[in-house]
């Protein structure tokens, strides 16, 4: 017997305007049943884990435990830029000269995820 992950959850204080930050993000559809009201939005990334939104009453306070790590087709600062213009803000940029590293970010209401190098680019670094 197995578990799986059922979804990656972010308590916030408006499910609804983050859900379609991420959705932006991943470019795919809130669903229309959701609505600026609702204390829960869902939104499935395409070949991706869910993503759950739930409001909860207090606000973020220290660094997040856990984050998702997003690991771009695109040059990773082509994206960091991209989901900056989103609304994204950079907490900590850990980019080597060499290319390595990774940038950490922070979505409009303060969870951290971090934006790794494509595939292609870890091709081109040891």
């Amino acid at each position: 017997m197995g578990t799986v992950i059922r979804n990656f959850a972010f308590d916030c204080a408006d499910p609804y305007e983050l859900a379609h930050f991420w959705a932006r993000v991943f470019d795919c559809p809130v669903d229309a049943e959701f609505t600026p009201d609702d204390d829960e939005v869902v939104i499935e990334p395409p070949g991706g884990t869910r993503l759950y939104f739930q409001r909860v009453p207090e606000p973020k306070t220290v660094k997040n435990r856990a984050h998702i790590c997003l690991q771009p087709e695109v040059p990773r600062d082509q994206e960091v830029q991209r989901i900056g213009a989103l609304g994204a803000t950079v907490v900590d940029d850990q980019r080597d000269p060499d290319g390595s590293g990774w940038v950490v970010m922070a979505d409009p209401q303060g969870n951290e995820f971090c934006v790794l190098r494509s595939d292609a680019e870890r091709q081109t670094t040891a």
